[in-house]
Parts: C-alpha cells; sequence; structure tokens
C-alpha cells in the first residue's frame, strides 16, 4: 500500500471517530449491528463455507496445471466450452458471493481468461438451484423463471463483454501461453484427481446445506442428514490423501490454502462490518439506512427504481437463500416487480465484502467494470421485466 493510501485511510478513520454521532440511538443501534452481522457470518459461513473453499482454491492453485486450466478457461480455450460449463457451475455449488471467491481466485491465478472467469464468479452465487426454487415457490413462478434465464445469460454475457473490453490484455495472455514449458508427467490419473475434487466439493455443498423453508421433501430429508454425509464425505478425502498424496505436496496445498486465506479473510471481515452498519442483517430494521426509505425508493417501475434496488442489492450482503423472505417483505412494503428482479440478479452475485477482494485479485480497473456491467444489466433487464411481466 502508498504511504498516501495510509493517510487516506488515517484520516478518514480519525474523522470518523471525531464526528460520529455515537448518541444517536439508531447510530449505536447500527453499531451493534455490524458486529452482529459479523458473527452471525462467522458461526454460519466461515467453517461450513469459507474454509472448504479455502482447501478447494489452494488444490486447484497445486495440483491442477496451468495447461489444464489454459485448455478449457484460457483466453484461447474454445468458448463454447469455457463459457457453457462457467455459466452453469452455480447449479452444482450452492454457495454466496463471498465463498466463490477462493475458487475464483485459484481459476484466475492459474492463468484462466478474464471472459470464463467472471463468468463463473457471477454464476456461482447466482445460478443456485436451492435458491431458484425457493424463488418460484415463494415470490411466483414468473420472477423464478426470470431470475433462472437472467443470471444464466448475465454470466455468459458479462464474461464476453469482460472479454472484450480487456481483449488486448486476452490475446497477451494467450500469446505467453504459447510458450509455457509442456507440464510435467503426473503419477496420478485424470480419475484420481477428479474423485479428489468431487469429495471436497460434496464437503462444501453438505457442510453448507440449508434449512429449507418447507419441512418435508428431498432437500429436508438431506438437511437431517448433511452433516453425516460432510463428515462421510471427510473421511473419504483423508483416505484418499493417505493412498494418492506424500506428505510434501499436502504441505504445499495447506501452504496454498493459507495463502488465500490471508489475502481473502481479512478483507471479507471488513467488508461484512461496513455491510451490516449501513444495511443491517436480512430481515431486520437495525442498519443506518431504514428499510423504510428503501421500500419507498424502490417502488414502481421506474429506471431510477431499478437502478437503486440494483445498486442496493450489489452493495448488501446475502446469505444464501436470505435474499428470497428479504425481498417478500419489499414486496410487501411495495416493492416493484422490475426492481424486485433487479435485486436478485446484483445481490447474490455481489457483495461489499466480494468487490473488496475481487479488488485484490484482478484490480481495480477489472472490478470496477465488472461491478458495472452487473448493475447496469441488473437494471435493463428488471425494467424489460417490470414492463412484460410486472
Amino acid at each position: 500500500m502508498k504511504e498516501r493510501d495510509k493517510f487516506i485511510l488515517m484520516a478518514v478513520a480519525f474523522l470518523i471517530a471525531f464526528y460520529i454521532p455515537l448518541s444517536h440511538l439508531r447510530v449505536q443501534s447500527a453499531i451493534l449491528e455490524a458486529f452482529f452481522m459479523l458473527q452471525d457470518y462467522a458461526q454460519k459461513h466461515v467453517l461450513t463455507c469459507l474454509v472448504p473453499a479455502f482447501f478447494i482454491a489452494g488444490a486447484i492453485a497445486v495440483f491442477v496445471s496451468q495447461a489444464s486450466v489454459l485448455k478449457y478457461f484460457g483466453a484461447g480455450a474454445n468458448k463454447v466450452l469455457s463459457y457453457g460449463v462457467a455459466s452453469v457451475s452455480g447449479s452444482v455449488l450452492a454457495v454466496c458471493s463471498c465463498t466463490v471467491l477462493p475458487l475464483f481466485a485459484g481459476i484466475y491465478t492459474r492463468g484462466a481468461g478474464i471472459g470464463p472467469a467472471t463468468a463463473f464468479l457471477y454464476s456461482g452465487p447466482a445460478i443456485n438451484v436451492l435458491a431458484i426454487i425457493l424463488t418460484a415457490r415463494v415470490l411466483g413462478l414468473p420472477l423464478g423463471i426470470a431470475r433462472a434465464v437472467g443470471a444464466v445469460v448475465f454470466s455468459i454475457v458479462i464474461g464476453l463483454l469482460m472479454h472484450f473490453i480487456f481483449l488486448k490484455e486476452e490475446k497477451e495472455k494467450e500469446a505467453a501461453a504459447l510458450h509455457l514449458p509442456p507440464p510435467e508427467e503426473d503419477r496420478r490419473s485424470l480419475w484420481q484427481y477428479g474423485i479428489y475434487f468431487l469429495t471436497m466439493v460434496l464437503i462444501l455443498i453438505f457442510a453448507a446445506w440449508g434449512k429449507p423453508a418447507q419441512p418435508a421433501g428431498f432437500f429436508s430429508v438431506v438437511y437431517e442428514i448433511h452433516w453425516y454425509l460432510a463428515v462421510l464425505f471427510l473421511i473419504v478425502l483423508a483416505v484418499i490423501l493417505k493412498l494418492w498424496f506424500n506428505k510434501e505436496e499436502m504441505a504445499t496445498w495447506v501452504e496454498s490454502t493459507w495463502g488465500f486465506a490471508k489475502q481473502i479473510f481479512p478483507l471479507l471481515l471488513g467488508g461484512v462490518l461496513v455491510a451490516g452498519f449501513l444495511m443491517g442483517r436480512p430481515g431486520l430494521d437495525t442498519g443506518i439506512i431504514p428499510d423504510k426509505y428503501i421500500a419507498a425508493w424502490v417502488g414502481g417501475n421506474s429506471l431510477e427504481a431499478n437502478f437503486l434496488a440494483a445498486v442496493m442489492g450489489a452493495f448488501m450482503y446475502f446469505a444464501t437463500l436470505t435474499e428470497v423472505p428479504i425481498l417478500q417483505g419489499l414486496l410487501g412494503s411495495g416493492m416493484g416487480q422490475g426492481p424486485a428482479l433487479a435485486l436478485l440478479l446484483a445481490g447474490p452475485a455481489l457483495s461489499l465484502p466480494s468487490m473488496l477482494v475481487i479488488r485484490s485479485i484482478m484490480g481495480t480497473k477489472k472490478t470496477l467494470v465488472y461491478i458495472s456491467l452487473v448493475v447496469i444489466m441488473a437494471t435493463l433487464t428488471g425494467m424489460l421485466y417490470g414492463v412484460i411481466g410486472g
């Protein structure tokens, strides 16, 4: 960090400490809410979502060859294959915008093109089968279908736009890839790596399996035994590590995992604190910005309402599935159908914590472009839906 940036941070911290009206009850509530949200995040997401994701990211960085990443996700890879796989990844990984970050960092640092990488970054939390089903059941089938279709299309379009906006860099990356040395011969086969990664993904899925809204059905049955399934696959992973990996490789894996954790985790915690202070926990009117103003600003189907809903969704932090009950309350308070879809398309895929981490991975310029694309597309799609189906 530059000395100028350090000074600006110190000055901002001083001004906040000097002028913040701590005697105001709303401010007191918002400060307390920030720490409540941080605790909620730590209790519900760090051990069950982030830790498995860090280990998967570390494994990608260590055991997935750069040649393999470039073959399927590189700047010169087959576009149909790379964007097709990236755009539906969320149907497998039921993760939030923060949990997908270590996985995104893993493939991006291994040489994935900016297009497929950002398509994966968006689709991971956005195309969540559980969330889409819940949206259709609680908020209505039309909104559920619009969310599913919009999320898949968004991931591909955003990825392609990122590719063309940064085409010069992508061509340089593609040219550099042609001069990479051939990968060393590996003593493990492709199917062994497949089982290894699948086991870790299943641990992530079952450890993070949320309680369904309906007390009966398949998802409820899995929820009742999800910890047993997570432990079962942990045991399978332990056996795999014992049989197929040596101590040096496992030590390198842990070191890589720790590197991702050091880069990502502090930014996430800081972002969650800020998001909690501004908006409060989902469903509670305890942030510095009262819910009544939010509901009033996003009524109807105007450009302003859709844009505000998209921006609000982009900066708020949504744990997996929590966006549905929040929107149910906002719709009941007069929120328009168009802004509701705009929030659904921007919210799960972005958050203030994730923005901070994305910037540390791919830089300020690419991050700002990515955020802008998500917000603009969510705004326009919300307006279109408000006219057609709202």
